[in-house]
């Protein structure tokens, strides 16, 4: 070097060594935000470095940026060297729910002195904060898989449970869940924004035991959860002191005899202790019959059932052909052919003379069946005998006055004119109640005595009245009404129903026939076990329509409850429904909290009995002698009269499968007619045809024995009648007993009768059995000494049922009997001689042919035989039967000239025998099947 550069170097040297004197400048703290799944982080302030060295090269100029921290998953990167602008962004993707903030330091350094950065300087260490701000990435997640809760009716809740969601995002704003939702519509339920459901409505157990519910969350992203939640809410009945285990729906079928109605029934207390129990049960049977079910015979077949005397008249008795005074009367026949008659105000009957021969001076008594509502304040007339012309004096009556009893009782004259009892009020709930009641009085003058329901009353109230003034006017006794005789005409008219009314006399109705006109065929039994019997006491009402019990021991009662019975004694009860009642009262330690146990309310159905067929057979058609009619025995009308009585039922039977087919059993229906006994109260025999002339016909039985059967009779010109509850074996005997008598037969050729019988006042009826007797005339025995043919009576029942016999209507095919008439017979005769006639002149030609062959061809017998193959002779002087009157046979030759030849069969067994003599060998080999067709009596020839 020389000496200038010598000079120079020491200062270049020295600029050189001061050329990056100053450190690069940074903030001291900078805070971020980044977004998950973003890889920009925004900085406050921005990353800037300062160099004061600038706008020197490399000194000047800023090369990078340098973090520390562990794991620190960001960078730094210059954007521009020269104004020293840099960015921190990510290196990998963050994820906010792993870490949401990080912190780390950060340093910049410039670029040294050269390309090498040599001699770089650092700036100091700025803090970072950075954010990661959320994504709302996840869904709401419920906490469980479902959710349960029970809850007791009839209460609302403020909260029946709570369900819980999550959500996964790292942020306040969307891990929150912001509203729950029910999802499943039309239930009454709801849901708040905490998840707390609750019910909008009373809930009942009867209506929906356990509802089922979706529910779903949202987060404050509006997120709807992956899966909605089950939420199973039970209804929990609320312990109801009730009873319990018992079918509200009892079937009974008839003829089965007792049937448990309670057997598993217990009593729930809801765990309250119990000091004692009464219970009461009630059968209701209002509605059936005249209260209850009870026999629907006549009232005076009651009676006589019930064991009451004779001497009872029956005022109201169902419309027969003898009895016909009610016949206009309106009846209710809706109750099992319960007689019972309606009086609507308008309506009232004339008992005729001679039905009631009531003495008041003797004891006598008044039954009726009454249903009575409340009415008018005028008097309703029950019964009632006054003046039958010019004077309205009521005798004595029975009324209705605002709810009171009344019998009307005036004396007959007397001697003294002293004031005497007239009038004996009773004031009832059960006259105006509109339900069936019997009522029987009692009276002995002075003293009545009156029954309703079997129990006794005394009048309120009796007042007094002189006897009546002596009159020879007449009395007429009247229903439903009062008979004015001044006026003539109608008052004091009964609005209500009766049934059964009937007076007495001579005697009082003693109370155990009383308690058996009133008892009912249907009730309630109980057969206590003998563990239980002294700790629970009961008492049944008189007809067992109802029964309290009592107790302080539940499990006792209970078993009693279970033994506790319905009863249907009748063999046809009415069917229908019958309603059961329990009423409960209970005591308790605690009276303040005692419960009460509600009503329990059931029925019991009683189904349809098998209805029995009444079936009359036996001979419908015959003959007899007009002697027989003419004499004091007369002609039995039903000899061989057969009643049966049958019910038709379907049986569920297996029948085997064929063999080829498999071992399976097949159920099928089939119909079985089975033979039942049961009684008969009524059989009616009824002229067919003109009515009987009393002057000299007549149908007559044997009084006695109907007495000695408990039964009664009555006739008229119409018929005969015989009443009385007994069985179907002694009505055959009595029937049989019958006996039709006419003591003028010159003009009667046939009579026609009618038979019906009936049981249960009608509800049965058997079929119309119809009897033909046909009157032989025996022509004068100097004309017919040798007729051993006509006999005094003919009968022959027909075998075979197919004999079409036109004109005969046959009520019994397998019965019936074809009869010949006085002209038939002579028919008979004609055709046998004519028969004769034939066959004898056969034989006589053939007699004279076999002669003359003799005498022509003498020795040629052996070659040729008389041959009659070719003879033939065929005679059919009848070719259709016909039933007619005797009168029209005698009448018409040209018909009785062509009746069939099926005439023949009824010949008798006799006349078969004479003709079949007479006809020799040959009629045996050439007719021997045409036996029954072709017949003939030739003993008077």
């Amino acid at each position: 070097f020389s000496s200038k550069n010598k000079l120079l170097f020491p200062v270049f040297f020295f600029f050189s060594l001061t050329v990056n004197k100053h450190k690069p400048w940074i903030e001291t703290t900078y805070h971020g935000i980044v977004t998950e799944n973003d890889d920009k982080v925004l900085l406050d302030p921005p990353l800037i470095a300062l160099d004061k060295d600038a706008p020197l090269r490399y000194a000047g100029e800023i090369c990078g940026f340098r973090i520390h921290g562990q794991n620190v998953p960001f960078e730094a990167v210059v954007l521009d060297k020269s104004t020293g602008e840099g960015v921190i962004r990510t290196k990998d993707k963050l994820d906010c729910e792993l870490q949401k903030e990080h912190t780390f330091t950060i340093q910049a350094y410039d670029c040294g002195e050269g390309p090498d950065g040599s001699n770089m300087k650092k700036s100091h260490k700025a803090t970072v904060h950075i954010q990661v701000n959320d994504v709302n990435e996840y869904s709401p997640v419920f906490k469980e898989k479902s959710y349960k809760a029970t809850v007791i009716e009839g209460k609302k809740y403020d909260s029946i449970l709570k369900v819980e969601a999550v959500d996964a995002d790292c942020s306040f704003q969307f891990s929150q869940i912001c509203s729950y939702e029910i999802v499943t519509p039309d239930v009454p339920f709801s849901v708040d924004k905490d998840g707390n459901i609750k019910n909008t409505e009373k809930l009942n157990y009867s209506k929906e035991h356990m509802y089922k519910l979706t529910v779903t969350a949202y987060d404050c992203g509006k997120n709807r959860a992956s899966e909605d939640v089950l939420v199973k809410i039970s209804i929990k009945p609320t312990c109801k002191p009730s009873w319990q285990g018992f079918n509200k729906r009892i079937e009974y079928e008839p003829g089965t005899g007792s049937l448990a109605l309670f057997p598993s029934m217990h009593l729930e207390t809801c765990e309250e202790p119990i000091t004692s129990i009464q219970a009461s049960i009630m059968l209701e049977t209002n509605h059936i019959g005249k209260g209850c079910d009870r026999d629907t015979y006549s009232e005076k077949s009651l009676h006589k059932l019930c064991g009451a005397s004779a001497g009872t008249v029956e005022l109201l008795p169902a419309p027969s052909n003898s009895v016909n005074w009610t016949v206009g009367l309106p009846t209710d026949n809706g109750h099992d052919s319960d007689q019972v008659f309606e009086f609507n105000g308008t309506q009232a009957i004339k008992v005729p003379e001679g039905v009631v021969s009531t003495t008041l001076k003797e004891p006598f008594t008044i039954s009726v069946w009454m249903r009575h509502g409340p009415g008018s304040r005028e008097k309703e007339t029950i019964l009632c005998n006054s003046d039958k012309t010019e004077m309205n004096r009521h005798h004595y009556s029975l009324y209705v006055h605002n709810c009171r009893l009344v019998l009307l009782l005036r004396q007959e004259p007397t001697e003294s004119e002293n004031y005497k009892p007239a009038e004996f009020h009773w004031k009832l709930d059960q006259v105006c109640d509109k339900e069936w009641h019997h009522y029987v009085l009692n009276i002995e003058f002075p003293a009545v005595t009156l029954f309703v329901d079997g129990a006794t009353f005394e009048p309120f109230l009796v007042t007094e009245d002189y006897p009546l003034h002596a009159s020879k006017i007449e009395t007429q006794l009247t229903i439903g009404a009062c008979w004015q005789g001044g006026s003539a005409r109608m008052t004091q008219y009964f609005r209500g129903n009766l049934a059964g009314l009937m007076i007495r006399s001579g005697k009082l109705e003693n109370k155990k026939v009383i308690d058996c006109l009133y008892t009912c065929k249907e009730g309630l039994d109980v057969q206590l076990p003998e563990e239980v019997a002294s700790s629970v006491k009961v008492e049944f009402n008189p007809n067992q329509s109802s029964l309290s019990l009592e107790g302080d021991d539940i499990e006792s009662f209970e078993k009693v409850m279970q033994h506790i019975s319905y009863l249907n004694s009748r063999q046809f009860p009415t069917p229908g429904i019958r309603h059961l009642r329990i009423s409960t009262t209970v005591k308790c330690f605690n009276e303040e909290t005692c419960i009460s146990v509600p009503d329990s309310e059931g029925y019991v159905m009683v189904l349809q009995p098998e209805e029995p067929k009444i079936s009359l057979s036996g001979i419908d058609h015959f003959a007899r002698g007009a002697a027989e009619f003419e004499s004091t025995e007369g002609v039995t009308l039903f000899p061989e009269l057969r009643i049966v009585s049958t019910i038709t039922r379907e049986v569920e039977v297996e029948a085997e499968a064929e063999a080829e087919a498999e071992d399976d059993p097949t159920v099928q229906e089939t119909v079985v007619s089975e033979e039942i006994m049961h009684n008969l109260d009524t059989c009616e025999v009824t002229v067919v045809g003109d009515e009987l002339n009393g002057d000299h016909e007549s149908l007559e039985v044997d009084l006695a024995q109907i007495q000695q059967r408990a039964l009664e009779m009555s006739s008229s010109n119409v018929g005969m009648v015989i009443t009385g509850v007994n069985t179907m074996a002694n009505y055959e005997q009595v029937l049989h007993l019958i006996r039709y008598r006419n003591w003028h037969t010159e003009a009667l050729f046939d009579r026609k009768f009618k038979l019906v019988c009936s049981e249960l006042n009608g509800r049965y009826i058997s079929n119309e059995f119809k009897v033909e007797v046909n009157v032989i005339h025996t022509a004068n025995p100097m004309d017919h000494a040798n007729n051993a043919m006509v006999q005094p009576q003919f009968i022959n029942q027909v075998q075979h049922a197919s004999v079409d016999l036109s004109g005969h209507n046959l009520a019994n095919t397998h019965q019936a009997s074809v009869v010949p008439s006085a002209a038939t017979v002579v028919i008979v005769v004609c055709v046998s001689f004519l028969v004769f006639m034939i066959i004898l002149g056969v034989f006589r030609i053939r007699a004279a042919h076999q002669r003359t062959m003799r005498d022509q061809e003498n020795g040629k017998e052996n070659e040729m035989d008389w041959d009659d193959s070719a003879l033939t002779i065929t005679v059919n002087p009848m070719e259709t039967y016909e039933d007619q009157h005797s009168s029209e046979e005698e009448g018409d030759e040209e018909e009785e000239e062509s009746e069939d030849g099926e005439e023949e069969d009824d010949i008798t067994s006799a006349e078969s025998d004479s003709s079949e003599d007479e006809g020799g060998e040959q009629e045996d080999q050439q007719g021997s099947s045409r036996q029954q067709q072709l017949e003939w009596d030739d003993s008077t020839y």
